[in-house]
């Protein structure tokens, strides 16, 4: 596979994963913790920081669409923002170990922070080394 298609690839696969934060953390903005099934009475602070981290989670997603486009030279922002990602995922983790697990579809958020996002940052150090490489070696 050529460098190129290995990259336009990598621009999909990540425009595909940025969906998710931004379908959620819109919903969260707008919505604050109804969208997930709302308590008969949700105390004001939860509301507050279920929307405040919804900003955080959209803001992501919408700053990974930003490494998109030249995303083999975006190593740095990428990985900063995957960080970001992963060490919610391992909040989410902890949670999960102590309070229980939570429904299937923050158990797929687990599983897309804590596996998907760390291969996506592998497979971005791959296409930025291969575009770093020699011309003549780009069509091997």
């Amino acid at each position: 596979m050529t460098p190129a298609v290995e990259r336009r690839l990598l621009q999909a696969a990540v425009a595909l994963a940025c969906c998710v934060p931004i379908a959620a953390g819109t919903a969260g903005v707008l919505l604050g913790p109804v969208w997930m099934g709302r308590p008969p009475l949700v105390p004001v602070d939860l509301d507050s920081h279920v929307r405040y981290l919804s900003g955080i989670f959209l803001g992501v997603g919408m700053a990974f669409t930003t490494c998109i486009p030249a995303i083999e030279r975006q190593g740095p922002r990428f990985r900063l923002l995957a960080a970001l990602v992963v060490a919610g995922g391992f909040a989410r983790l902890g949670s999960l170990m102590a309070v229980g697990a939570p429904s299937r579809g923050h158990l797929l958020g687990l599983l897309l922070e804590l596996v998907l996002v760390p291969l996506l940052v592998l497979w971005q150090f791959r296409i930025a080394r291969r575009y770093r490489a020699p011309a003549s070696t780009l069509g091997a």
